[in-house]
């Protein structure tokens, strides 16, 4: 966490490491989209996706980044050669947000990627993420900390999702029929909650 802390400070020294507005194009599913929709011509779609640094390969004078938003993962190739910018790289860890935009082609073992023009952190993340290979097993943790099990957990943030989706349709097949949502307190005679006498 220091060593987050202090490539926090470095980022800051060097301009805005946490700006109020992203200007992303494309979510990671839809960029691989639109690459496949183009004909999978290289560089024939420029993209800027947004998303929160899952993987890291850094192999000299280029570095893989994935990259995940709401939608899935996406590949991000860095090139020394066409940023100035590229030795930034070393401030960024596991959890940050990055804002990418680039040409997107597909790699040699078949990875669709954005090959970035330039770049910027979004949010410097000050603690790591939960161990990449086994995740988070703790079943305590699990449930004391639902943001890490949903960052963590691809199954669940599917149920997550899942739930949204049945709450909503539950409540829109009772609207439709004429039935009106009220918040239970409404309902109550007596102050509850925090409203209410110990």
């Amino acid at each position: 966490i220091q060593q987050r802390i202090e490539k926090r400070e470095r980022l800051l020294a060097l301009g805005d490491a946490y700006p109020a507005r992203v200007s992303r194009t494309h979510t990671a599913a839809e960029a691989v989209a639109a690459f496949e929709a183009a004909g999978e011509v290289e560089n024939a779609v420029t993209v800027t996706v947004v998303g929160r640094v899952t993987a890291q390969r850094v192999m000299g004078k280029a570095a893989f980044l994935d990259v995940r938003d709401g939608s899935g993962r996406i590949q991000l190739h860095f090139r020394r050669d066409a940023l100035e910018d590229y030795d930034r790289l070393d401030l960024v860890d596991l959890g940050d947000f990055l804002e990418v935009t680039g040409g997107v082609f597909r790699t040699r073992t078949g990875e669709v990627t954005v090959g970035v023009a330039a770049w910027r952190v979004i949010t410097k993340a000050l603690r790591p993420l939960p161990e990449k290979w086994h995740g988070l097993t703790d079943t305590e943790a699990r449930y004391r900390q639902r943001y890490l099990d949903l960052i963590a957990n691809e199954r669940s943030r599917e149920v997550a999702r899942a739930r949204s989706v049945i709450v909503s349709a539950v409540r829109r097949f009772f609207l439709d029929r004429g039935f009106l949502e009220v918040e239970t307190p409404v309902l109550q005679e007596h102050a509850g909650g925090a409203a209410a006498r110990p």
